[in-house]
């Protein structure tokens, strides 16, 4: 059995941990636990069984597993099942006592009935708070704001003002920005903790607020607005609703959150997933995500193959031609997968909103051109040297230059109409202009070859 007196000396793992819990060393669990980050006590959460964090929740208070669950970097969908493991009660009051965007995404991973027994038993002004933001549309700025922040009206002294501070700011997500409202809480200015520490007191919070300040709206798209806090560089942000009044606030925290859910949806568009896969997923539920643009991309591909028989004659006649099908297709692909990177890098960091969309498509046209004729010169020398045909050579170069400039072309264009059309570029994925680029690029060589077929027989 593990002393107090050992803990000063002991270097804790998982197993310590848990030896501790089976021991029923309750103090020296806490003492150590607590000790911990939140971040360590999350990772310790996450990694042992059912069993032990039953343990735990006998051990450690509501408040105490609140404080844990703010490190949790788990699937939403494992929310549930925690949930589950323990008590009701104790379950509501660990809601009640984390920070109020926290709890909305717990509880949206909930079905109606549970998140109603779960707000019943909780807090009436918890409740009632928490319900207001999970009737925000997801993905919406009103859905990842918290109103745990610091407001004061903009006729109290800076005096007044740091006692409200001290009074609220143990329940506040940061205190670096104190917003200040009018007499119907709408938002008038910020001012930082920094002015309020350096005035003097009896000076009026509308004397040294900064009027100008950044806000996003309720409704505003989660994405725009951690674009916006990107820009300016932000540890939080104002929302407010249509009449201007000050709704909640946005951390960076729960943006950071908001930009790898972002890039995450991003990356498995291009990889033509209608979801990212889970590692836990079973075969099925995996090949049901991946499946619908498989299919997709499978009748496109037929389309290739249809396209090919239409030069059936032409290969029959030089059988050649079809060894460099591949490596036509392939090179084109990958000079369109480049351009759709460039394209929806720019889109998703706002970076083309400042930059004409002409420009690009024309700075596009000329890198494909360069490319183009480096790679066709390069497979005119490589062809006549390995097959010593310098008329086939050039005509492979050609149909690999001419197919270069297309798909770079079309990787850059594509992504730019759907924003426009305001659809996700995303889903201009990878597999989806590489097939494009396969139809683009043997139509080009095939139909070269044609009219060039009685010279190079």
């Amino acid at each position: 059995m593990t002393t107090k007196e050992e803990t000063d000396t002991i270097v804790y793992d998982e197993a310590h941990f848990i030896q501790m819990l089976k021991d029923n060393d309750t103090e020296v669990f806490r003492d150590a636990f607590l000790s911990l980050h939140s971040y360590d006590q999350a990772q310790f959460y996450e990694k042992v069984g059912p069993d032990i964090r039953k343990l735990m929740y006998a051990i450690l208070s509501p408040k105490e597993m609140a404080d844990l669950y703010e490190g949790l970097e788990v699937d939403d969908d494992e929310y549930e099942s925690y949930l589950k493991e323990m008590n009701t009660t104790y379950g509501a009051e660990m809601l009640s006592h984390m920070y109020t965007d926290d709890a909305v995404d717990v509880l949206n991973e909930l079905d109606n009935h549970q998140r109603e027994s779960y707000l019943e038993m909780m807090d009436e002004e918890v409740a009632g708070e928490i319900s207001e933001l999970l009737g925000y549309a997801e993905d919406t700025a009103g859905s990842i704001m918290t109103t745990e922040y610091v407001a004061i009206p903009e006729n109290s002294t800076v005096r007044s003002a740091m006692t409200i501070l001290r009074k609220e700011a143990p329940n506040a997500e940061t205190i670096y920005y104190v917003f200040v409202v009018d007499d119907v809480h709408r938002l008038t200015g910020v001012v930082s903790l920094r002015d309020l520490i350096i005035a003097e007191e009896e000076t009026l919070i509308r004397d040294i607020m900064n009027e100008r300040v950044v806000m996003v709206h309720v409704d505003d798209d989660q994405e725009a607005v951690a674009q916006i806090m990107k820009d300016y560089n932000f540890l939080a942000t104002p929302v407010i609703d249509n009449k201007g009044k000050l709704l909640g606030i946005i951390t960076v925290d729960d943006i950071i959150d908001v930009i790898d859910e972002e890039a995450s949806e991003d990356y498995s568009k291009l990889a033509g997933i209608s979801d990212m896969d889970k590692f836990d997923m079973n075969p099925l539920q995996s090949a049901t995500k991946r499946l619908p643009w498989l299919v997709v991309l499978l009748f496109l591909g037929m389309l290739t193959a249809n396209l090919m028989g239409q030069f059936e004659a032409t290969l029959e006649k030089v059988a050649l031609l079809a060894i460099f099908i591949p490596l036509i297709a392939g090179t084109s692909g990958n000079s369109g997968t480049q351009a759709l990177a460039v394209a929806i890098r720019g889109i998703a960091t706002g970076d083309l909103e400042k930059e004409n969309k002409f420009k690009l498509l024309i700075r596009e046209m000329f890198t494909g051109m360069i490319m183009g004729v480096v790679c066709g010169l390069i497979i005119i020398g490589i062809v006549y040297f390995w097959k010593g045909e310098l008329l086939l050579g050039m005509l492979v170069g050609a149909a690999i230059c001419c197919s270069i400039i297309v798909a770079t072309l079309a990787g850059s264009f594509i992504p730019l109409l759907m924003h426009r059309l305001k659809i996700d570029p995303a889903v201009a994925s990878g597999p989806f202009i590489t097939t494009l680029n396969d139809i683009t690029s043997i139509l080009i060589y095939l139909g070269l070859a044609t009219v060039f077929l009685s010279q190079i027989g």
